[in-house]
């Protein structure tokens, strides 16, 4: 009959395991959050420039936002309200001036924290806010 392994060696292998585990569902929630911050750009970057053709408010913009919610909350399910549209609209006009062609490599925080981010108007505080959140 084989030595049985021992206690230790049994909650070794399990906290081994459990730490894959963590380091993963870290991980995960990172990209899905990256994802959704670049979704969130990348969609204010087509209201401004397709819809708006690069103008800071198209005189039919709330129409059209209107519209827009209608067809993506009955395609897509919540999230896509005129507000939420009007506020990705605006992460796009706060940060398109600082982050490059590709905001990956730039977005560090999640959406919530942009959102808080964008209601301050002074770009040295804002800066300031962010290097603190990201620490």
């Amino acid at each position: 009959m084989a030595d049985e392994p021992s206690s230790n060696t049994k909650t070794s292998l399990y906290n081994k395991i459990a730490s894959i585990l963590e380091e993963s569902r870290k991980f995960v929630a990172s990209t899905v959050n990256t994802a959704m911050v670049q979704t969130y750009f990348e969609i204010g970057r087509l209201i401004v420039e397709e819809e708006q053709h690069g103008n800071i408010r198209a005189e039919y913009g709330k129409e059209t936002l209107k519209k827009l919610s209608e067809k993506l909350t009955a395609n897509y399910g919540k999230g896509f309200s005129q507000r939420n549209l009007e506020q990705m609209r605006q992460f796009y006009l706060t940060y398109s001036t600082q982050i490059p062609q590709t905001p990956s490599a730039k977005f560090t925080l999640s959406y919530s924290h942009y959102l808080f981010l964008m209601r301050i108007d002074n770009l040295d505080e804002r800066k300031f806010y962010e290097i603190k959140l990201i620490i």
